[in-house]
């Protein structure tokens, strides 16, 4: 495997990250009755294991 195959699944990763990241910003955005209606999980400033995550890794979720 050549290195720019590399490089190219390394963007492709990095990529896809930004636009998850994206829709989970959109999905706790949303209003707290939306988000309990479609089933998402509590947002993260009210989510003990998001915070726990925050102080560990430095980003929430």
């Amino acid at each position: 495997m050549s290195m720019f195959d590399s490089l190219s699944r390394f963007g492709v990763t990095i990529r896809q990250a930004h636009v998850r990241n994206k829709a989970i910003h959109a999905l706790n955005s949303l209003p707290v009755h939306v988000q309990k209606d479609i089933g998402w999980p509590a947002s993260p400033p009210s989510d003990p294991q998001a915070a726990l995550h925050a102080l560990l890794l430095g980003t929430p979720r």
